[in-house]
């Protein structure tokens, strides 16, 4: 009899895991079938991805958000790409979790941009198959892939109404932002190793310029949630600054949120309160369930 409240407890969390299983990741999908253009080899490093993370379906909204982890550019931090998605899926957001091509395996612009320009289409291409609005779909990033969420977020376009392939029939623009610590500019305020990563050693000042995203938004640029901590010593809060006050000026909305403590790369740790305040953002945008 004593074993019983131990069965109980035990059947509790394969109940609560087997209940997670319907929202954890499917196995990841080629952004080409054919391969990537530009690509430099065959390896696993040449063919960026996307692995969708599905809500459970008795909580999905429908909305969902593709999601860019940082690194520099030379790296894909799992914690700001797995851990982000699987959160998401909580609120009932479904998650695409983006493995786009790096510097550290020799790729530079535009490589980055168009595996998250694809990733945006690929959903929006698929949305029966995935059960997701093609008129709520997110971006996501932070740190680096703060950077290239940022420029997906001021370099879209509205697709090719009449390409062979349906995917690239499909706008880029993402329908929000969310930037997490990003890496915005590449002036004075800039994260080196990423920049190197992204443009080589010695990038024309018109691609620096290009790639300094606070100076490309316009009143196009979709409503976008910022996010960084005062304390940062990787990337200075000043790239979130200046892309709120580029938002400003261009009259888009968004939420800006400067926390005293936090270090760089923080994400999901310590229940940080920068959850809470997007997930309130993310009702008032229509992402969440009333």
């Amino acid at each position: 009899m004593k074993t019983k409240p131990c069965l109980l407890a035990l059947a509790v969390v394969l109940g609560a895991c087997v209940g997670n299983v319907r929202a954890e990741m499917k196995d990841p999908v080629l952004l080409w079938s054919g391969g990537a253009p530009g690509a430099l080899g065959q390896a696993d490093q040449d063919k960026p991805t996307l692995t969708p993370y599905l809500a459970d379906p008795a909580k999905a909204t429908g909305a969902c958000v593709v999601v860019c982890p940082g690194g520099g550019y030379g790296g894909l931090a799992g914690h700001e790409g797995k851990d982000y998605a699987v959160w998401l899926n909580d609120l009932g957001v479904s998650a695409f979790v983006l493995k786009y091509r790096l510097g550290s395996h020799g790729y530079r612009h535009p490589r980055m941009l168009e595996d998250a320009a694809r990733a945006v289409r690929l959903v929006r291409a698929k949305c029966g198959e995935w059960s997701v609005d093609p008129r709520r779909v997110g971006i996501m990033g932070s740190s680096a892939g703060g950077h290239l969420a940022s420029t997906l977020l001021t370099h879209f376009d509205a697709g090719q109404a009449d390409a062979a392939d349906a995917v690239d029939r499909q706008s880029s623009r993402p329908d929000l932002g969310i930037l997490c610590y990003p890496v915005i500019t590449l002036g004075t305020f800039t994260h080196e190793g990423s920049k190197r990563n992204l443009l080589g050693d010695n990038p024309s000042p018109e691609l620096v310029k290009l790639l300094s995203n606070e100076l490309q938004i316009t009143a196009q640029t979709p409503p976008t949630f910022v996010w960084h901590t005062a304390e940062d010593q990787a990337v200075p809060v000043q790239n979130a600054l200046l892309f709120a006050e580029a938002l400003a000026k261009n009259k888009v909305p968004f939420d800006l949120h400067i926390y005293e403590k936090g270090r760089h790369g923080i994400g999901l740790a310590n229940g940080h309160a920068w959850t809470k305040d997007l997930a309130f953002w993310l009702g008032e945008r229509g992402f969440l369930k009333k």
